[in-house]
Parts: C-alpha cells; structure tokens; sequence
C-alpha cells in the first residue's frame, strides 16, 4: 500500500480526520445527564453515548417491582418523552451523532429520540448515529433482553426497514462482540460469534422484503460494530484486521455486495472494563490507553468511534474529571501524534499477516459449525453458544487464580502505596443517592396525570395490532410517544403480544477449568454435609434487573466443582422470588451477585423478607463491585461475607462459604 498520506502539501502532511471521541455516560436523571453531555461536548468530545438505566433497558417503568434499586444506577432513567426532552434539552440533535445503547427496547427509546428531534424541529434525514440492538449478545452475555429470539430479531429487522426510508444517514443495527468478550470469548469465539449474527440479521432483511432486492446492498452498509479491545495487544490489532477482511469476504461471497465501500467493516470501541481492576486501580490508565492503541494504530482496521471507560470503574461510577481524563488520551493521541499521517504502519508485516490468517482460519471453522446448527438463533436457544462462553471463561479465571495470566496488582506485585486517587471523601466515585429513584417516581405519577388517557388507549391499542399483524411497530411507537406513553407501557403491551423468554443459562452442562485447593474444599463439604445430614445446598441468585451473569455463572460452576449442591436460575429474580426458592429449596447459604450498584436496597429487601420467612438461621453472602462504605452497610444488615473483584480466588470463596455454614451449624447445635 501507498503512504498517501505522508507525501503532503507545503503546508505539511495530511492527516486523516480523527475518530468520533465518545464517552460512555448517563445516570441518575436526564436532568442531571443532560448536564454531563454537555460538559463533555463542551470539553472536545464530538458524539454522544448514551448509557440507560436497566428498567429502561428492560421495558419497565420506575415504580415496577423489577425496577426496585435500579433507576438511574448505570444509566439515565427514561419513562416517556418528557425524559427525553430534557435528556437531549440545548443539544441539537439535527448536528450530533448519537450513539444509544438499548437492545430490547431499541425501537421505543429510538421512536422517543425521533418525537424528540421533531419537537426540535430536526429533519429526520439528518439525524446521524447508532441503536446498539444486538439481541443475540444479549441471551448470551449481557442479559437485557425482554422478548424471545424470533420477535426480538424481527423488530430488529423493523428498525433497519424504518430508519432506511426515514433516516438514511442512522447505523439501524449495531452487532456487539463488546459484550462476548466480557463474557469469556476468546478472540475466535468473538469474531465466529459476532459474524454469526451478522449473518442473520442480514438474512432476515433478505427474508423480510421490506428492502428491495437492488437496494440491499446499501442497506448493509449501514449495519455498524461495536467490540472490545483487551490487553493481548499484537492478538487484538490482529482480531480487528480480521474481522475487517472476513466481513469483506461474507458480504461479496454470501450476499453479492459488489462495491467495495458499501463492504467496509464500519465499527466502534469501548476497550474492556472487565480488566479494569480494584487493587491499585491508577494501574487501569495504562491498561486503558494500551487497549486504545489495538483500535487505532491500524489504518485499514480502524474504529470509527471510541469510547474509554474511566480509571475508576472497577470501583463504582467515574466523576467527569474521570471521564475527562480519559476523553484526553484519545484527543492527545489524535491530535498530539503523527499517528494520521500515515497509511497502515502493519501493511507487509509477516508477523501480524500470520496472526491474521490464523484468526481467520479458526474462525471460518466456528462460523461453520454454528451454521451447521442452523445459525446463530439456534446456537443459542440449544445453549451451544452460551456455554462455550461460560467454559472458556472459566479457563481465564482458572489462569489467574493459578498465576499464569497475570494482572499486576492481583495476583502478581501486590505490594503497593495508598492510591491518591480514591482518597477523597467521595471515594474516588460518583455515587447515585437513594432518593432519586422515589423522585423518578412522583415524576412519573404527575406524567401520567397530566397526559390525555383516551390518546394513550388508542396509540397503545394500535401499538398492540401493529405487532400482532406482523406490521412494522416504528411509526406506531413514535406516535405512542408522542400520546405519552411509557416505557413500561410500551413494553407491557409487546410482552402480551411476544411473549417473554428465559436465556439458558450454561452452567449445566460447563466444563470445569478448576484452579486452587480444590480438593482440600471438596474435603470439607463432604465434612460439613455428613454433619448436617445432607449434602450441603447452595442458592446463587441475581436479584433486580443486573443481567451481567458472568461472576455469578463462575461462583455456580466452582461450587458445583467443590461439591455442592447448586440451585442457580439464571437472570433478572425478584427478592421476593429468590427468598421463595431459598424456603422451597432448603438450602443452607443464598449467594447474591449484585454489580449494578444496587446492592444495598436490593440486599435490604432480600434479609428482610429472609427474617419474615423464618430464614435467620440462612446466612446471606453478596458479591459485587461494592465500595468499603457500603460493604461495611451490608454487614451491619446481616450479610455474612461480601465479596469485590479483589477477591479473584474462587476457590477460597468456596472454602469462606463452606466455614460460614460450618459455623451457623456448629451455633444452632
């Protein structure tokens, strides 16, 4: 390849234009995120990504029983349009490229930005940015899905057909391997996976006819990515080239996409919080930048748009300094650098050109397995798919505990001075106080009293005929926002029409990769469970609507491994549901996985209805990113252990728990 770069004017070289800077922000209110929008914009940041909160995510209003202790945890809360209003007040959405993570309910929080823009005057042609609704990642990983695999990639397919007439500048579809790796995938499992559901995205819109056949090809093109970047540095600029090449091959190969612009492999990045630590967390600057680097030094393979998570997100929500200082690494790399000067410094490297190939190879064999299975969908309804992901998981952790993947400041130069950073009296995080989510719920009675009821009656009623005729649900959605409807309405009415749907869970079938003083651990529950007349029976439960299982699927494979008995039912419990399961079940220890930061109402409710219950005598550990404060909270409410991402050890979790239990027994005797 040709530097057309480097050769210049007289004025110097030409430098590319930088990518889209992004951070990844919302929370508490939309008042209050509107706030850190433009603060950040105002900073350089030059798009928008907006983080909603989990009841949005999931289709519930603030005042649902699922929605207990999530609103506005890890992300804005946004039940009607009048949310969105002030969410976007003051920032023209007509000149900003707004990315929207939703998922399930992409299409409703997508007709609410479109009622929203209209109200600003905005030509919806102009409009430019990106629904993140990868469906498929969401039964595997990340877990905010609502509808089963069928109806959910059918409003998919609505989003795509609606916004290629009404918004053709807007990226309908954003396949997300981000998430596949936070869940365990190695870079094969990341690309064959990803590709996988590309494929059946794109052969539903073939399916639908809602695209004419000659046009096809320009609808492709607005179908976006968004991955992840790890530490494997030279593997994960290998990855990135590969997925540029083998999209390439899909799309002229598969699908007769003849123009080589409209084969582009379009994608954006958020580099990997799962290796952000809590031990020394001023170590995460260096993992974040390095991270940076794999997406941007490849010419031929770069991001389009980046957003990097803070230093601190391993302990709690980063602060705007926080955020700003990560915004700075992407601006000194763009601008400070002569990074986009040139054409692609890996071009005729053999040594990059063979990791390349390798990736490629491994995963045309994986894509080929899947579609031997009959796709994606069916890779994931049999469960294939998500328990290749929970064993290869298992394989990472397995490697730290045993020390032979290291992370500094965990499992390997642990010696350490106290970290400045986190010293303040915020503890180094923004924390989210418990009365916004009662105030988010006046807001939205006074809503509901002042909208016309008889105008939301008829826009929902249309919104239910529309998806049970099998009509696309776009304009009757943007219309149900403009009656004021909410999101929990919205998503009300399509769980009566689709259904609900319950992801397997992959724990059952894993393979153990187990690590530590395994057998010593098996040793004791076979000890503790003689005494205790049977074997010894533990719950893990995931209480509210945190659908990041990955900690909670470990603790579940790892006990099972020790010996215990395991009750695990996956995602998205009521406490109520989870105390019901610990009675009916008689177990000896119920395990709460909790990281949205909803820990202490939701740990509240669980031992108060444990004590109502008659369940005392049942000790209660929780794990989390929890911060000291509120670690010492829980304990004061009962909680027998609780347990940070510095706590990589399993397998002396497993030998904590079965001491805990070793102890009410050895009490209640």
């Amino acid at each position: 390849m040709t530097d057309d770069n480097a050769n210049g004017r007289s004025g110097g070289p030409r430098r590319d234009q930088p990518w889209i800077f992004r951070t990844y922000a919302g929370h508490s209110t939309a008042a209050a995120s509107n706030a850190l929008y433009r603060g950040n914009l105002a900073k350089g940041q030059t798009g928008l990504s907006v983080a909603f909160d989990l009841p949005t995510q999931t289709g519930y209003d603030p005042d649902d029983v699922l929605a207990r202790g999530e609103v506005g945890k890890v992300g804005v809360p946004v039940a009607h349009l009048g949310d969105m209003r002030r969410l976007f007040a003051d920032i023209p959405l007509e000149r900003m490229n707004t990315s929207m993570t939703i998922n399930a309910t992409a299409a409703w929080l997508l007709a609410l930005y479109v009622a929203a823009a209209d109200e600003q005057g905005a030509d919806r042609a102009k409009l430019n940015g990106t629904t993140q609704n990868d469906i498929v990642k969401e039964y595997l990983s990340r877990g905010t899905y609502v509808f089963p695999p069928a109806p959910s990639l059918r409003l998919t397919t609505d989003v795509i057909a609606w916004t290629y007439r009404a918004m053709p500048k807007w990226n309908p579809m954003n396949v997300c391997s981000y998430h596949l790796q936070e869940a365990g995938a190695t870079p094969v499992q990341e690309l064959a996976f990803a590709l996988a559901t590309a494929c059946t995205i794109l052969d539903g819109m073939k399916a639908s006819g809602a695209i004419p056949e000659a046009e096809f090809p320009a609808a492709v093109a607005r179908i976006s990515f968004f991955v992840n970047a790890g530490m494997r540095f030279v593997t994960e600029i290998a990855k990135m080239r590969a997925f540029t090449e083998l999209w390439d091959e899909i799309l002229e190969t598969r699908y007769g996409v003849e123009d080589p612009k409209l084969r582009r492999f379009r994608y954006g990045v958020q580099v990997n919080s799962l290796g952000l630590t809590e031990p020394q967390p001023e170590n995460n600057v260096t993992r974040i930048l390095i991270e940076m680097l794999a997406v941007v030094l490849s010419k031929n393979a770069r991001a389009r748009a980046v957003q990097l998570p803070a230093w601190n997100e391993a302990l709690g929500l980063p602060r705007p300094w926080d955020q700003q200082w990560s915004l700075r690494m992407q601006q000194i790399m763009a601008f400070e650098t002569d990074l986009l000067e040139y054409g692609d410094i890996f071009d005729g490297s053999t040594v990059m050109t063979a990791k390349v190939e390798a990736l490629k190879a491994e995963a045309r064999d994986e894509l080929a397995r899947i579609a031997a299975m009959g796709g994606a969908v069916a890779a994931v309804e049999s469960g294939y798919m998500k328990r290749a992901l929970v064993e290869s998981n298992t394989r990472r952790l397995a490697g730290i505990e045993a020390g032979e993947q290291v992370v500094v400041g965990v499992n390997k130069f642990r010696e350490t001075e106290a970290s400045p950073l986190a010293a303040g009296a915020d503890g180094g995080i923004l924390t989210v106080p418990e009365h916004v989510e009662a105030e988010a719920i006046e807001a939205l009675k006074a809503w509901r009293a002042a909208r016309d009821q008889k105008a939301v009656d008829a826009a929902l009623e249309e919104l239910r005929r529309a998806a049970a005729e099998g009509r696309n649900v776009m304009e009757p959605s943007i219309a149900a926002a403009k009656a004021g409807v909410t999101t929990g309405e919205w998503g009300r009415t399509l769980r009566a029409v689709f259904g609900e749907y319950r992801a397997p869970t992959g724990v059952g079938a894993a393979a153990s990769a187990s690590a530590g003083e395994i057998e010593a651990v098996r040793a004791a529950v076979d000890d503790v469970s003689a005494a205790m007349g049977r074997r010894l029976k533990f719950l893990v439960g995931k209480p509210g609507l945190d659908g990041h299982s990955n900690g909670a699927e470990q603790i579940a494979v790892r006990a099972r491994d020790c010996g215990m008995e395991v009750v695990y039912e996956g995602i998205r419990l009521t406490p109520a549901e989870i105390v019901n399961a610990a009675l009916e079940e008689s177990v000896h220890v119920v395990g709460l996985s909790i990281l949205s930061g909803s820990h202490v109402p939701l740990v509240r409710e669980v031992m108060g209805r444990m004590r109502d219950n008659g369940l005392d005598d049942v000790p209660v550990v929780v794990g989390g990113i929890i911060p000291p404060d509120d670690a010492e909270t829980l304990r004061a409410m009962g909680v027998a252990a609780v347990y940070t991402p510095k706590d990589f050890q399993l397998t002396d979790i497993m030998a904590d728990i079965v001491r805990i239990v070793r102890a009410g027994t050895k009490q209640a005797a």
